[in-house]
């Protein structure tokens, strides 16, 4: 299985440098791979991502970290696609995070969860008190360390070296949008989008009015 998915054509720059939501949905389906120079590659298959833009229905999106403008933590949201924006939260998670949008235009999207298809035997000796497969990616704090992802990786091109994301099948499963979780600002905004039948998506019940079936 990792021999199969490390296989598989990686993402262009091109891909990335769209606007923030189409790149959010379109990430669906799509498999992020870690390859560590020492250790066991994982891959998980991207279920759930949550998008964060400039505005939205043109009102300022308060939620997005570029939102406070440039600093030396945002600097990479507003550089060209394709990179990897990774920051630390309560003290406790890191979270992977895809630049989008071209160079200058700020925009990113949060992976929430995957699905893991690769390296499952490391991922659970990461996180050893998950019992449940389809719980191991599942949250974000939880895939960058079953996938061991860290602030290490805060710039790292994913178009090439040992962080990358990469073509999947095509899905045919249809896509949810719903309310991001855990922010203040824009909540409600139908700016989560996620594979609606994977059992390794994240699916807080308060946010559930929010959800719009988006199957074509």
């Amino acid at each position: 299985m990792s021999q199969a998915t490390t296989a598989r054509p990686i993402l262009p720059r091109a891909f990335y440098e769209r606007d923030t939501v189409t790149v959010a949905r379109e990430l669906l389906g799509q498999i992020v791979v870690h390859e560590p120079a020492r250790g066991e590659t994982t891959a998980g298959r991207i279920v759930e991502v949550e998008a964060y833009v400039t505005q939205y229905l043109g009102e300022r999106d308060r939620a997005a970290h570029s939102d406070r403008g440039l600093t030396p933590r945002t600097r990479i949201i507003f550089g060209p696609g394709g990179h990897a924006y990774v920051y630390f939260v309560y003290g406790m998670h890191e979270c992977l995070n895809v630049v989008a949008e071209p160079a200058g235009i700020p925009g990113c999207v949060l992976i929430r969860a995957l699905q893991p298809v690769a390296g499952i035997e490391a991922m659970q000796r990461r996180r050893p008190g998950e019992k449940r497969l389809d719980r191991l990616c599942s949250g974000p704090g939880n895939l960058t360390r079953a996938m061991e992802i860290t602030r290490r990786h805060y710039g790292a091109d994913l178009t090439s070296g040992r962080l990358t994301i990469r073509a999947g099948p095509p899905a045919i499963e249809t896509v949810t949008a719903a309310g991001r979780i855990g922010i203040r600002h824009g909540g409600e905004w139908p700016l989560r989008f996620y594979l609606t039948e994977n059992v390794a998506v994240t699916r807080p019940l308060k946010f559930r009015r929010y959800e719009a079936d988006l199957s074509p």
